[in-house]
Order: structure tokens, then sequence, then C-alpha cells
């Protein structure tokens, strides 16, 4: 089968090449970008190989089949999230420039002096950055949410910061330092009861649990392919039809045209007028190959392995005096991301520790610097799994995070 082993709960990292190359490497730092399965790594060598070409308006048969591979990959992205068209469906490089193309094309268009922007302090800085840029050249209202100390929002706290000039909600599904999965259907019902507008940042979300857009009603939705085991410079972005015919170009240039003067021009039909430019049809073959493998092995199985191996690590480290988790102090609100804090040791410090051992961890402020200001913490370490990690991965980051203080020279 393709190199892939069949068994109901086989080790998968058998399917992931770094794992061949770095036999004893420890990878823990999935929230930042996951490895790459072969098969991914397999499609895109195939599409370079054999149908690399210049898509959509090519009429030969290689630039034929590249455009079929760029839209069979648009198919298997709106299935994998529920959207009801293609047309809802943008491709971008990554999560990030999903967010600015939102805050740069629906925002210029229609957010005014006065009005309210609501973020979240937990935001990740790409869904931060945007909405205080546009706050600036708009003279609107940047306006934060704020967390319980287990990182929780609840519905009563939202109808209570939402007024009538609220445009926009920005908010992640989980977030990148608590692994929280926030209730973001109810939050959508609250966000439309009041004529808001709601974005969904899914890039920690999608590789790990199920999303179907549709029942979720967010208005905006994105995320980005290297997190979810796609090659890096694709992204997605989710639009409701209704609200991206809309919206301007974020971007001016080849293919997202229909017809150009002298003087004007005339733009292309959804999605395309928001793609600008040559696309990345590699790309695309890498997410829509990922797609098919996280189909492959099954969200229960995925959901499973990763809250396993969360509670693993978490009923260790809460046991351990000189460690700070951030967040909840129930591993269930987890879900595969640990952030944390040791006693006297520097995250930086703690992290070289971790890389000394062949164990890879993150350490800073994640992207999130307001979000660790208003916890009264700098920096912190963090953690955080795919379904490829195993038992023997949590063991020995344990062992470690037991030896970083004496190593350190702490008592």
């Amino acid at each position: 089968m393709d190199g892939v082993k069949e068994m109901s709960d086989r080790d998968y990292k058998y399917d992931f090449p770094v794992f061949d190359v770095y036999k004893d490497l420890v990878y823990l730092d999935n929230s930042a970008t996951t490895q790459k399965p072969r098969k991914v790594i397999e499609a895109v060598e195939k599409y370079y190989f054999e149908e690399n070409a210049n898509p959509l308006r090519g009429l030969y048969d290689l630039s034929v089949k590249a455009t079929e591979a760029y839209e069979n990959a648009r198919e298997a992205v709106r299935e994998f999230i529920g959207a009801s068209s293609t047309k809802e469906i943008v491709f971008t490089r990554n999560a990030t420039e999903s967010l600015n193309l939102i805050a740069y094309s629906y925002g210029r268009a229609n957010i005014k002096a006065g009005d309210e922007l609501l973020v979240t302090i937990s935001e990740h800085h790409s869904d931060l950055l945007p909405w205080q840029n546009l706050a600036r050249e708009t003279g609107a209202i940047l306006k934060f949410l704020e967390c319980d100390e287990h990182g929780a929002y609840t519905e009563e706290q939202l109808k209570q910061a939402l007024t009538p000039k609220t445009k926009i909600f920005a908010i992640a599904q989980i977030s990148n330092i608590f692994g929280r999965i926030n209730p973001i259907k109810e939050f959508a019902k609250i966000c439309h009861s009041n004529g808001t507008l709601i974005v969904c940042d899914a890039a920690q979300s999608v590789p790990h649990t199920p999303i179907d857009v549709s029942d979720l009603d967010v208005d905006f939705l994105a995320f980005s392919g290297h997190k979810m085991y796609a090659p890096m410079g694709i992204g997605v972005l989710y639009g409701k039809q209704e609200l991206l015919e809309k919206m301007p170009p974020f971007l001016y240039g080849g293919e997202m045209i229909e017809l150009v003067t002298r003087e004007s021009a005339t733009y292309a039909e959804l999605p395309h007028k928001f793609e600008a430019g040559t696309v990345n049809v590699g790309g695309a073959v890498g997410l829509h190959a990922a797609i098919d493998y996280i189909k492959s092995i099954g969200f229960e199985t995925i959901v499973r392995r990763e809250d396993e191996l969360t509670k693993k690590a978490f009923e260790k480290m809460k046991s351990l005096p000189y460690v700070r988790v951030l967040g909840s102090d129930k591993a269930e609100d987890h879900h595969g991301i640990i952030s944390f804090t040791i006693d006297g040791v520097h995250p930086h410090d703690a992290a070289a520790v971790f890389d000394a051992d062949g164990i890879d961890i993150r350490a800073g402020h994640h992207c999130a610097q307001p979000l660790h200001k208003y916890l009264g913490v700098q920096s912190s370490a963090r953690m955080s799994l795919a379904f490829y990690n195993d038992e023997s991965d949590i063991d020995r980051f344990l062992k470690t995070l037991e030896t970083v203080r004496g190593r350190m020279g702490i008592g």
C-alpha cells in the first residue's frame, strides 16, 4: 500500500520521511508547522514531473492538466470544510494572508470611523495586526475580549462586549497558546443577532478536529496548509459567497481579470478575482494530498491519539511544583497544546536543553505578546502534538523536563 503499514493503530512516523533521516527526533512543535507525509511529498513531486504548466489560461494539454489539478484541490478543500460552493474557497499563501485579505478588502470597503472591531486577547498576531492596522487607517475602535485565567471566553461575556457599533469579531477556534476550543458556533449566533460578522482563525483547528463551516455559520475562516501536513506557501480563505461577491480584489494583475482596457478593467468571477498572478498549483496539489491523508487516518484516530498524549504529559507536568501550565487546569481543555514556564529558567534556555536531548519544542511569545503580558509572563515554552507522536515521545519530553533545572544549576 505505497509504503504505508496496515494496522489498527500503527507507527504513523513510518509515513513521514523526516523520522527516517532523524531516527531519534522527538518533534513537538506541530503548532508551528507539521512534518510532511510521504504521500504529500510524492504528490507534489508527481505534479512537477508530469503536470507542471501555467494553469487557467493555457489551451494546451499540459496547462489543462495543471488547471484540473488546481481546481480538484479547491473541490477537496470545499468538501473537507463543508463549504457550499468552490466559489467560497480562495487559495492564498497562508492563514496570515487570508486574514489580511479580509481586513484589506472587506475592511476598507465597509469599516468607517467610530465602528468597533472586537478581537480576543489570545489572538495570534496574524489575527490582531490586520485589525489593528484597519482601525488605524479608518478611525475604527479596536476592542479586546479578555479570557479568564483558564483561557475561556463565555457567551455572556461576548454578549456584553458587543455593541451596535461592533462590525467584526475575530477569534481563533483553537488558541495556539492554550489549546482550548472556543465555542465558535454559539459565538456566531450571538454575533449575527447583533449584526456583527465573525472571522475565525482555524490554523490550529483544521488539522486536529472536523470542521463544517456551514454548521458553524462563520462569515470568514482562514487556515494554512503547512500546519496540516501540506507544503508551506499554500493557505485557504473561506468566505460566504454573498460577502466575497461584494468585496474588491486584494491584489491586481494577471489571472484575476476578464477584460482590461487602457482606462479600466473588469474582474474574474469568484474565487479567481482574489488569486492574482501565477498561482501555487504545486502547493494546492500538496494540500489536496494532505486532506486525503488526513481522511485516510480519520479524525476519530487523530483526536483520540492527541488527547491521550496530552493527558499523559499534562498530568505529569501539573505534578511538578516548578512547572506552571498556562491556561486550564484540565487536560481535556488543551487539545495537543501545552504552554508552560519553569521556575527560574528562561524558556529559551529550557528549549536549548530540550534540543540537546533531540526534542524540538518552541520558546518565546508564540506571536501572542498581548496575551503573555495579560497573563503576567514575558514568554513561555510550548510543546504541541500531532497524531504521529507517541508515548515514547512524551516519556522523553517528561524525562528532560525533570532535568532542566538541575542542568541549569538550579537546586
